[in-house]
């Protein structure tokens, strides 16, 4: 699972991400002192997991928390025991009080481990079988055939994601994340957040933006370096 620390101390960061590379099933993205720049990030790339301080000066742990993907769950960690209650109004998997007992964290962990797989597999239902070169998407109670080489594009909605060829566009209930792992790592790029493009429809870019067909989709900060990398080392000549 990809994670976040959010908390304006640095002993506590420093002490949760030592928790975290405890555990193999975790990723540790990044680190943040404030919520206004973790939300910034989430903006760009997805997140599984984040630890999130509750008493931070500007934008809250409570606040934030409100703010974010439904599909991104929260284990609070906070020094203020009274703020319990408030955890529950958005579904946190878990509150730790600090000093953190490692113990209650993984136990805390372990329970967001299994929750995340549970709804993975309950997104992964909207896939009825993936072959090397198409794929059964469900829409409108039908199992619709996808044929990859035909995908110009795949936008993620909330909870739906739009599969958009020339000439047709299927609606299904998935996150862009679930169905990115279904697809051909070569073929296909995510672009930014809300976008996995299919490299052999681009048809031209700039510093900015990919153009497919008569559409323009932009490159995401956190993605430019590496599509730059796969696109002018590999497939231009200068």
């Amino acid at each position: 699972m990809r994670c976040i620390i959010v908390d304006d101390e640095p002993i506590a960061r420093e002490g949760i991400k030592l928790l975290v590379e405890e555990i193999p099933q975790l990723a540790l993205l990044k680190s943040f002192n404030n919520a206004e720049d973790a939300s910034v990030f989430i903006n760009d790339v997805t997140v599984d997991l984040i630890f999130l301080d509750i008493n931070m000066p500007g934008i809250n742990g409570i606040e934030f928390a409100h703010t974010i993907p439904k599909q991104t769950l929260i284990i609070f960690t906070t020094a203020y025991s009274q703020y319990a209650l408030d955890s529950y109004e958005v579904d946190a998997i878990d509150y730790l009080v600090k000093p953190i007992d490692p113990v209650k964290f993984r136990k805390a962990v372990n329970k967001a481990i299994v929750y995340h797989s549970l709804l993975i597999n309950e997104e992964k239902k909207g896939v009825d079988s993936v072959e090397d070169d198409y794929i059964f998407i469900k829409s409108d109670r039908k199992y619709f055939k996808v044929n990859l080489e035909d995908i110009l594009f795949i936008e993620g909605l909330k909870d739906y994601v739009i599969i958009q060829m020339e000439s047709q566009r299927i609606i299904t209930r998935m996150t862009l994340k679930t169905i990115s792992e279904l697809l051909t790592v070569n073929t296909f790029f995510r672009i930014n957040k809300s976008y996995i493009v299919n490299k052999k429809h681009i048809d031209s870019f700039d510093n900015n933006d990919v153009f497919i067909k008569t559409y323009e989709i932009a490159i995401g900060n956190t993605y430019r370096e590496e599509f730059f990398m796969d696109f002018t080392n590999n497939k231009t000549f200068k």
